[in-house]
C-alpha cells in the first residue's frame, strides 16, 4: 500500500496529484502541499538520520524550522548541498534526498558501536587519546577524525545555480504569518500604510494550518483565506512566502532570504533571493517553539513534539504512529490526545506531571478509553531504530517511585510547553 500511514481525507494537501521522489535511493509518494517530513512519515519512514558522536537513531521531532534531528542531503553532484531541514522541504515531483552521517546505510550504520564506548569517549577525549607516537597524527589519526566529524558533504564542483538580492523600503515590515502577523499586516494595509509581510512557509496562517480552531464562527482557515484575499486586493502589500528574516540591525534593517517556488525552480529562475529591507516599523510575529521533555532515550525515532503532531495530522492528514502515548506539563498536548483520537490512532495513554487535572477535555478523552495518569511522568523511552515501549513512575514529594509501568507504543507526543521565538528581538 502506497503511503500507508495518511488519512483517507483531510489535510491541506492535493490528492489529485501524486509527487514521486526517492529517499535514500528508495522510490515513494507524496502530494503537493506535502513537506520531505510528512512525505516520509506517511510513507512510514520514522528512521531519517543518525546523531553526530554516537550514530545513535534519529527521527523527525518537528513540523518547522526548530527540526534538531531530520537532516538530509538533496541532489547529486555539483547541485547538492547538505544539512537541509526535512521539515521545510517542500515536496516537488524528482526531488532525491538521502540521509546523512552513516556508513555504509542508515539502517546498518558502522559508527553506531562509538555508543558501546561512550563512557569512555567524552568532550574532547581525542586530545588526550591519540597522541602517541607522535608520528601517526598527521599520517592516521587526523585523517580518521577528519573523516568521522561533520554532518554531510558539500559540493566539490561549481555552484549551476545563480541568486538575486533587492534593497526595498517599507513602513511596515512583518516578520511572521500566522494569526497575529496576519492581523498586523491587514490593520497595516488598511490604514494606506506600504507593507511587507514575510512568512517562512509556503502556505501563510502559522498554527491556525494545524489546528481545528474557529474564529468568528467559522474555521480558522476560512479567516486565513479571507485575510489573504484581502491583503491581496490592497495595492501597498508585498506577501513574501519561503521568506526568513535571519537578521535585525540597527534602524530597523532586516535581512531576509527569500527560497524558489519549485516551479520557479523548473523555469531557471533564481534559486534564493536576497532583500534587505528598511523599514519604518518591524512587527515580530514570530509565535512559539514547543519545548521538549527530558528523560531518558527521549531521542528515538517516535518521540515526537505534541504540537507537531497535530500539524500532521491536520495539515498533512498523516498519521505519525499506531498506537500512542501523550506526555505533557500543560494543557496545550491535551489537544493532541483529541485530535489523534479523532484520527483514528489508539491513544493507550496521557501521562500529565501535574497532580490535579480539571481540563474540559478529561471526560471526553476517558470515554475514549484513555488511561490519564496524573502526577506521573516518562522516565525512559526503549526500543532501537524506532519507539517500541516507554516506561512511567508516578511523581512523589521524595522524587519518582521506584515502581515503573511499561506501556507499548511507537508514538510519544511530548509537550513541556511553549515559549516565544524571540531570536530577532534578542538581535
Amino acid at each position: 500500500m502506497r503511503q500507508p500511514y495518511r488519512l483517507a481525507t483531510g489535510g491541506l494537501i492535493d490528492r489529485s496529484k501524486v509527487l514521486p521522489f526517492h529517499f535514500d535511493g528508495r522510490a515513494l509518494e507524496g502530494h503537493p502541499g506535502d513537506s520531505l517530513a510528512s512525505a516520509l512519515l506517511a510513507n512510514g519512514i520514522r528512521l531519517v538520520g543518525r546523531s553526530f558522536k554516537y550514530h545513535r537513531p534519529r527521527g523527525i521531532l518537528s513540523a518547522g524550522s526548530e527540526e534538531p534531528n531530520a537532516l538530509v542531503h538533496l541532489g547529486a553532484g555539483a547541485d547538492t548541498e547538505p544539512n537541509f531541514r526535512a521539515t521545510m522541504i517542500e515536496l516537488r515531483a524528482g526531488l532525491r534526498a538521502a540521509s546523512q552521517n552513516r556508513w555504509p546505510s542508515l539502517g546498518f550504520d558502522v559508527m553506531a558501536l562509538n555508543g558501546l564506548f561512550s563512557p569512555i569517549l567524552p568532550a574532547g577525549f581525542y586530545y588526550k587519546t591519540f597522541k602517541w607516537p607522535a608520528i601517526f597524527w598527521t599520517r592516521l589519526y587526523e585523517r580518521l577524525i577528519r573523516r568521522a566529524a561533520g554532518l554531510g558533504e558539500a559540493a566539490r564542483g561549481p555552484d549551476p545555480d545563480h541568486y538575486a538580492k533587492r534593497h526595498v523600503h517599507c513602513d511596515v515590515l512583518v516578520v511572521g504569518g500566522g494569526s497575529a502577523g496576519l492581523a498586523a499586516a491587514l490593520a497595516a494595509g488598511r490604514a494606506g500604510a506600504r507593507v511587507i509581510l514575510a512568512d517562512e512557509q509556503p502556505r501563510p496562517g502559522g498554527r491556525l494550518l494545524a489546528e481545528r480552531f474557529e474564529i468568528g464562527g467559522a474555521s480558522a482557515l476560512a479567516w486565513v483565506e479571507l485575510v489573504l484575499a484581502e491583503l491581496a486586493s490592497l495595492p501597498e502589500i508585498t506577501l513574501l512566502r519561503r521568506t526568513t528574516a535571519f537578521g535585525y540591525y540597527d534602524h530597523n534593517l532586516v535581512a531576509l532570504i527569500e527560497e524558489a517556488a519549485p516551479d520557479t525552480l523548473a523555469k531557471d529562475g533564481p534559486r534564493q533571493r536576497l532583500w534587505t529591507v528598511r523599514a519604518g516599523e518591524v512587527v515580530l510575529a514570530t509565535g512559539a517553539i514547543e519545548r521538549p521533555l527530558v528523560f531518558a532515550d527521549n531521542d528515538r525515532p517516535g518521540v515526537m513534539l505534541a504540537g507537531a503532531v497535530r500539524s500532521y495530522l491536520n495539515r498533512y492528514a498523516v498519521v505519525p504512529g499506531s498506537r500512542a502515548v501523550v506526555f505533557t506539563t500543560s494543557d496545550d498536548a491535551w489537544r493532541t490526545a483529541h485530535d489523534l483520537v479523532a484520527a483514528g490512532v489508539q491513544v493507550a495513554a496521557l501521562v500529565d506531571a501535574r497532580d490535579a487535572l480539571d481540563y474540559p477535555l478529561a471526560p471526553k478523552l476517558r470515554m475514549a478509553g484513555i488511561d490519564i495518569l496524573a502526577g506521573h511522568v516518562v522516565s525512559r523511552a526503549l526500543g532501537g531504530a524506532r519507539l517500541e515501549v516507554i516506561e512511567v513512575v508516578r511523581l512523589g514529594r521524595a522524587g519518582p517511585s521506584a515502581e515503573r509501568r511499561r506501556i507499548e507504543c511507537d508514538l510519544l507526543a511530548v509537550s513541556g510547553g511553549w515559549q516565544p521565538t524571540i531570536h530577532l528581538h534578542s538581535q
